[in-house]
């Protein structure tokens, strides 16, 4: 898809990977809607690409179908949607306490990242199937985002990387059952990388992290991801498959 002059909508866009990967498709063309919980964010991005920013829940219903219909009056219907927005938590099954984790936590975080994706995938789809097709028959593409914790997940993970595997197994699924309206869909399953949250943490722990990367030894670059985001729009051929973005890293235990 040659995603000059196209309409976008980026999820999670008011920071960190989705704020990268919103900028990086303004400086390819794209009409950028930057959807965001947070709408100061939202804002901040948005004035600076020249974008549009929607207050966004990806997990409403109402909300997300808001969100398409607003971005769709002011840019076109959208063909591209990257959905970032997601949240993580860390708690043990069973706490120091001897009590057993609360089950709203792991609801709350399924709800967001698992629920969320596939309710911002639905009606993403249900419009983008509407439209005309381009070339070779394409309507649109849209790029989830997993994590390497879906697949070696670490001690407290629980919720985040049952959310993210469920992520990953719905992609091939969803890119069969959308081919017929020429819709591709992918995955990025992202490592560690700089993003806001994780520069919250001491210094030492940052370094500590990136040199358990084999290659290369640092934090992966938030527009390293908008990169291989904006790369699958643009080639066609990539349907229906996760890839990991990581440097080789597989997740110790803890």
């Amino acid at each position: 898809m040659n995603i000059q002059g196209q309409a976008a909508l980026v999820t999670g866009g008011g920071s960190g990977l989705g704020e990268a990967t919103a900028r990086e498709l303004a400086r390819l063309g794209t009409k950028v809607a930057v959807l965001d919980l947070n709408l100061d964010n939202a804002r901040r991005v948005a004035d600076e690409i020249g974008g549009l920013a929607i207050q966004c829940d990806v997990s409403s219903p109402e909300s997300m179908q808001a969100a398409i219909d607003t971005a769709a009056a002011a840019h076109g219907p959208a063909r591209i949607l990257m959905q970032i927005a997601g949240i993580g938590t860390a708690k043990r099954v069973v706490g120091k306490d001897g009590n057993a984790a609360p089950l709203e936590d792991f609801i709350k975080v399924v709800n967001v990242n698992l629920i969320g994706t596939y309710n911002a995938a639905r009606l993403f789809a249900a419009a983008c199937a509407k439209l005309d097709p381009l070339e070779d028959g394409e309507r649109g593409a849209m790029v989830f985002t997993a994590s390497v914790a879906a697949f070696d997940g670490q001690v407290g993970q629980q919720a985040y990387s049952a959310s993210k595997g469920g992520v990953v197994g719905m992609t091939l699924p969803m890119a069969r059952d959308l081919a017929q309206h020429g819709i591709r869909v992918c995955t990025i399953a992202p490592g560690l990388f700089a993003t806001p949250l994780m520069k919250t943490l001491p210094e030492a722990v940052q370094e500590s992290l990136a040199k358990s990367i084999p290659f290369p030894q640092r934090l992966g670059k938030p527009e390293e991801f908008a990169q291989l985001a904006a790369h699958i729009v643009t080639n066609s051929h990539l349907n229906g498959e996760v890839i990991r973005l990581d440097g080789a890293l597989r997740l110790a235990p803890r």
